[in-house]
């Protein structure tokens, strides 16, 4: 598998906001590569606390937005500036569904910057993604994700339902 993460939009402002993006993957690659130096296993915390930080924001959406519409989900959590830094595309924005594509992952390209393999990168996306998960869950809805730039697809399709 090949992955491709090759960002079409650029500027400085762009640059800079997905620099905090690439910091934060960049956390979360030495947090769980220290754990592995401890003879502790990533996969046993690292899903489940980003799980919970996905709550926590999902929960602050929707108090913000007021009430569980999908739509209030994209408007919460997917501002302009987001859409531009993950090149996001949208594809259905209703009440029920929201589908939406990326096409660049600042992630993925901090964990190729410290030398992650193809497999680890995608394992870290998984886990990456319980936080949109947490986020859906308190939207009463649920994420499908069906490909993802981290396992070479070539974009991030994520896919809200409602439950």
């Amino acid at each position: 598998m090949a992955i491709v993460n090759i960002a079409k939009k650029k500027g400085f402002f762009i640059t800079k906001i997905r620099s905090f993006f690439e910091h934060r993957a960049l956390w979360m690659y030495l947090l769980c590569d220290e754990a592995r130096k401890k003879g502790l296993d990533p996969e046993q915390f690292a899903p489940a606390a980003i799980r919970r930080c996905g709550c926590f924001h999902g929960q602050n959406a929707v108090k913000a937005g007021g009430g569980k519409s999908l739509k209030t989900l994209q408007k919460q959590l997917f501002p302009f500036v987001g859409r531009m830094v993950f090149e996001m595309k949208f594809l259905r924005v209703e009440d029920n569904h929201f589908d939406i594509d990326f096409h660049y992952c600042p992630l993925v390209s901090s964990w190729q910057k410290q030398g992650a393999g193809d497999r680890e990168m995608d394992r870290m996306c998984q886990w990456a993604m319980e936080g949109d998960r947490g986020i859906a869950g308190e939207f009463g809805a649920e994420l499908d994700l069906n490909k993802t730039i981290a396992h070479g697809d070539g974009v991030c399709e994520l896919r809200f339902r409602r439950k």
